[in-house]
């Protein structure tokens, strides 16, 4: 079965993201060339020009790729009560949705300083600000929304911190959420 110009096209798409973010990871964002990722797939960059224009449209496809999942979070916390147990839930969600995306999420922390400067740092500013608020609705207490927020930011940047320690991803993943959820726990025992 011959496939259609547009599943090439994705596919395509789909490859120059991939080389992109290991040359991304490897050598980092600011010293990775469209030149770079065009050789690495053995295209030319006009080719490359035909599906992403610069550097940063890679980038931001990528970001998307990891932010929809987001985005669809924050909604759904957003139609519920802001309750102990939505916040547990909203951690476990989190969890779940960065457990795939530490590669690009090392990217986005490694590259801050870069990020600020394009469009996809201020949608990325704009998600951890909403999720953060999700987090702490519903509290009044100055010590229980630093509680919450510290839960958020240990499934958050907790990863980072932890890659470098031996272990299995998965069983490091399960034990920043266990950590969190102690934290969002430990309000109920301060209230």
């Amino acid at each position: 079965m011959a496939s259609t110009p547009k599943a090439r096209r994705s596919n395509t798409r789909e490859r120059i993201q991939k080389t992109a973010l290991d040359l991304f990871v490897s050598r980092g964002y600011e010293k990775t060339s469209l030149r770079e990722i065009a050789e690495e797939l053995g295209v030319t960059k006009a080719a490359l020009y035909y599906h992403f224009k610069t550097k940063e449209d890679i980038l931001s496809a990528l970001s998307d790729q990891l932010g929809e999942p987001v985005d669809e979070l924050i909604a759904w916390g957003r139609s519920q009560p802001p309750t102990l147990e939505t916040k547990r839930e909203l951690l476990r969600r989190y969890s779940a949705v960065l457990k795939d995306a530490g590669p690009i999420c090392r990217i986005l922390e490694e590259n801050q300083a870069t990020l600020r400067e394009l469009a996809i740092g201020e949608r990325l500013k704009e998600r951890v600000v909403a999720f953060s608020r999700l987090i702490q609705a519903g509290e009044t207490s100055v010590a229980t929304q630093v509680r919450f927020t510290s839960a958020m930011l240990t499934v958050h940047f907790g990863a980072f911190a932890l890659d470098t320690l031996q272990g299995d991803p998965e069983v490091k993943r399960a034990a920043l959420l266990e950590v969190a959820l102690e934290i969002i726990d430990s309000t109920a025992a301060a209230g």
